[in-house]
């Protein structure tokens, strides 16, 4: 056989999905939300951003209530203030908080833009911070203090890089306002360690699994969620997150060979024993940053929707934004 015939017959890479594409951008885009933060900080914005020892609360529908989630329990721990994250739909709009910080990619959510307008229906209206990727949404007239992260703006409908930027966006800025906790690292490093991720080949035994399970602790608990909700949007997988230390009262009883754990913070003691007297493979804990670990599932929800013959780029069931007719929200 020729060269040029070895070359036909040669099997073609396909070419990535634009969640390939987009999710691959994401250390560039941490490190430009982490200029941002800091300029926030020191600039106009400095009256909008969560300042230490204020009542936080934070809020988002989906991926962004996750993120919600990390970033709520990461300012906690770094000591900035008491810090909750509630859906937009579940939200306790009577309750006192100094400020509220809203997470929506399209800024079209209902949820959310009802919800804005809940709070500004206050008899005292609450400080609200809006992080967007849109700089045309309808959320722009919703709230006075707005961050555009038009350059983490995706055409996927399954959220990758706006959640993860929004997400650094936020924990720079607790870094410009005080220490980080204990064991996080500058978000410059975690950039660092997501193009490791990026890089990294995938375990065939975990992409063809048959259901995952992904833990966390502490902040790392909302991006263990994020990352289950990656392998159902993109794969239609069955897939679970739990806190890590939730995981033996009761979530353990699924573990079995074909199945998969996979810790995107600290391994509770012990829990690695017990996992492989399951069965179950456990994914090997390592030094990345939690961000990259959950850069590292983005790809796997990718792989696995391939596998199954799905498209990522075209989940079932699911819209770039969730826009509800007037009265069924």
């Amino acid at each position: 056989m020729s060269a040029a015939e070895t070359a036909e017959t040669a099997e073609v890479e396909p070419e990535p999905t634009v969640t390939e594409r987009e999710l691959a951008t994401q250390p560039d885009c941490w490190r430009r939300a982490e200029r941002d933060a800091r300029t926030a900080h020191a600039g106009g914005l400095a009256d909008a951003l969560p300042r230490p020892g204020e009542r936080v609360a934070v809020t988002g529908c989906g991926t962004s209530w996750f993120v919600a989630q990390s970033y709520a329990a990461l300012r906690e721990a770094a000591g900035q203030g008491e810090t909750d994250a509630f859906a937009a739909s579940a939200f306790p709009v009577a309750r006192g908080y100094d400020r509220v910080v809203a997470i929506t990619r399209s800024g079209t959510t209902t949820e959310v833009l009802e919800l804005l307008a809940a709070l500004r229906a206050r008899r005292s209206a609450v400080p609200v911070l809006v992080l967007t990727a849109d700089p045309a949404s309808p959320v722009l007239r919703a709230a006075r203090h707005v961050v555009v992260l038009d350059y983490a703006d995706e055409r996927s409908v399954v959220q990758t890089r706006f959640a993860t930027t929004a997400l650094a966006f936020l924990r720079a800025a607790l870094a410009a306002a005080g220490p980080l906790p204990p064991g996080v690292r500058p978000l410059a490093e975690a950039a660092d360690d997501a193009e490791l991720a990026l890089g990294q080949p995938l375990d065939a035994a975990v992409v063809s699994a048959e259901q995952w399970t992904f833990l966390g602790e502490g902040w790392s608990h909302g991006l263990a969620l994020e990352a289950a909700l990656k392998l159902r949007e993109a794969a239609g997988a069955w897939t679970e997150a739990y806190p890590a230390m939730e995981y033996r009262h009761g979530p353990i009883a699924v573990a079995a060979p074909g199945r998969v754990v996979w810790p995107l913070g600290a391994v509770p003691r012990g829990l690695a024993d017990e996992v492989r007297r399951t069965g179950a493979l456990l994914v090997p804990g390592d030094a990345l940053d939690p961000m990259a670990r959950l850069v590292r599932a983005q790809r796997l929800a990718v792989a696995v929707a391939a596998a199954r013959g799905l498209d990522p780029d075209r989940p079932r069931h699911l819209t770039r934004s969730v826009v509800l007719p007037e009265g069924t929200a």
